[in-house]
């Protein structure tokens, strides 16, 4: 196969949604129908004890809930499919964010009963402001939802997005029939039996065939037929231009739970959604070239490979206690054993241990093209953001960075597990777990962790102990707010300053002043007072080199 169909058949793609909606869910039933498992397991299934392919980790298994983000490739339909699920819950949004750097599109699943809901809000804001392609996938339809009328306006009205829905559910809840495909006139019935029974689409000219007549009762009848007698008058026309360039979301409708509609969902998504995508590549300056590069755009076919790392996960097999980096691959051809530049560094580096990824499990990639996602194990120099090529003027500027919202101390009880303890820390600070700053006046031997949410403080205390046997205490650190300052004078003596009471200086790793405040009041007051000192939420961009 040649290197262009290689590159278009590729589809990466992240499964986003508020917790509870049906994403880990929906992503074990795409993994079905790509004969990547043989057995679908459920997050909170207590009783077999069966485990999902993307939540491995053991304490997502105790919580039922998506911890860490996950990468699992398949082939399906004569596409290579580069799936990553994502967690839903707010408190681990920094992974989910900078998972959504290394896709081509995202699947948006809603809870047909609950609609829009406020992390499916973030999350699609990110793609948004990424140009990102959005799929969306109301979720289960065999329970009472919403009117589906009413969930097209919520995606209009509050999130600003143009829908044309696909497939239409027949009832909803105890009258949930089946779904109508729009572009194929084909009605798929669905029966309430245990474990769910499907006949075959049956092609039809309209709802008044006998066939799906009988099945509807006239309640239901009149109101689908109302509906859909509404979208093919005021409706928006399926664009494929406008959802390719994530201006309008297809709609889909099923339940995943029981395996319903979704093959139609996967089979229209890879149908529509893009195949890798040309990325910008920022300005830098590199040691022995005359003048800084420039910015442009390294279209997926450029010769020369390059690739950016998105996310570092250790101990991902308790056999290896080894780190990959997972890494998105945006031009050239990946070949095993390949030396490229690790751009921050300028050094040559060799990638001889590469691997294809699902969930935990792993087996050794010889090759892979734009668009996929691999993982290079033992690379300790590597971090979050860090861009790979053969090129020295390329480099890639994805990683977002984000504002934290919760402070904790945390510090080391037992100083005979001190080697252990610096250790795991060290590793997990170098994932982005959480970030760590040093703070003025912290307790000795204390490190200050800032994350988005508290949950991330509880990932942290459970991988040192389960990971590196190191046990660990935390302590809430009084502040809310964290802001970048310019460099200034006054700072190298923070006690010129005029501040309210609560508020602290440190600096961040890279040495960056930063400033923490307990609560609003005491910004605005630290801004009245000092105009002088210029305040960030993110840290100032260094040059690159």
């Amino acid at each position: 196969m040649s290197p262009a169909a290689e590159i278009a058949r590729r589809r990466t793609f992240a499964i986003i949604s508020h917790p509870d909606a049906g994403k880990t869910t929906l992503t074990e039933k795409f993994l079905l129908y790509g004969n990547a498992i043989h057995l679908a397991g459920a997050v909170k299934d207590r009783k077999n004890q069966r485990a999902t392919a993307s939540d491995w980790m053991e304490l997502e298994k105790q919580r039922g809930i998506s911890i860490s983000s996950t990468v699992l490739q398949f082939d399906y339909n004569g596409c290579a499919v580069n799936l990553l699920d994502t967690p839903g819950h707010k408190d681990f949004s920094e992974d989910t964010y900078r998972v959504l750097t290394a896709v081509d599109a995202a699947l948006m699943v809603i809870d047909a009963a609950k609609g829009v809901e406020a992390q499916t809000r973030k999350l699609f804001e990110v793609c948004r402001r990424r140009g990102v392609p959005i799929f969306t996938f109301m979720n289960k339809c065999d329970r009472p939802t919403m009117n589906p009328i009413a969930l097209l306006d919520e995606l209009e009205s509050v999130l600003g997005l143009q829908s044309s829905p696909v497939i239409w559910p027949l009832g909803n809840g105890p009258s949930f029939k089946g779904v109508f495909d729009r572009r194929t006139r084909e009605v798929h019935l669905f029966e309430r039996v245990p474990g769910g029974k499907f006949q075959a689409p049956v092609n039809v000219a309209d709802l008044n065939d006998p066939l799906v007549r009988e099945k509807l009762d006239d309640y239901t009848f009149d109101q689908v037929r109302e509906q859909l007698e509404m979208l093919d008058g005021a409706g928006h026309p399926f664009d494929l231009n406008a959802v390719q360039h994530g201006q309008q979301t297809p709609v889909y409708f099923g339940s995943a739970v029981n395996n319903f509609g979704i093959q139609l969902l996967l089979d229209g998504f890879l149908k529509d959604s893009v195949p890798p995508a040309p990325r910008k590549s920022v300005t830098i300056s590199v040691p022995g070239f005359p003048q800084p590069t420039t910015a442009r755009e390294v279209p997926v076919d450029d010769p020369k490979f390059s690739g950016f790392i998105f996310k570092i996960q250790a101990n991902m097999d308790a056999k290896h206690r080894d780190r990959i980096a997972f890494l998105r691959i945006c031009s050239g051809k990946f070949e095993r054993d390949m030396v490229v530049t690790h751009q921050r560094t300028g050094k040559q580096v060799r990638l001889s241990s590469s691997h294809k990824l699902f969930g935990r499990d792993r087996e050794t990639v010889d090759e892979a093209w734009p668009g996929d996602v691999i993982g290079l194990v033992g690379h300790s120099e590597f971090g979050i953001g860090d861009t790979l090529t053969t090129d020295r003027s390329i480099c890639y500027d994805e990683i977002p960075r984000f504002p934290s919202e919760v402070f904790s101390y945390i510090s080391n009880p037992n100083t005979g597990d001190a080697k252990k303890y610096r250790a795991g820390l060290e590793q997990l600070l170098q994932e982005g777990v959480v970030q760590s700053f040093n703070a003025r006046n912290a307790p000795p031997g204390a490190t200050l962790l800032a994350a988005v949410g508290p949950l991330q403080f509880e990932v942290v205390q459970w991988r040192l102990q389960s990971e590196y046997n190191a046990e660990s205490k935390l302590v809430p650190a009084p502040w809310t707010l964290l802001k970048w300052a310019e460099p200034h004078p006054a700072l190298k003596n923070p006690s010129s300053i005029v501040v309210a009471q609560g508020v602290s200086f440190g600096t961040d790793k890279f040495d960056n002043p930063i400033v923490l405040f307990p609560n609003d009041w005491t910004l605005r007051y630290f801004i009245e007072k000092n105009p002088e000192l210029k305040l960030h939420d993110m840290p100032i961009e260094q040059t690159k080199t």
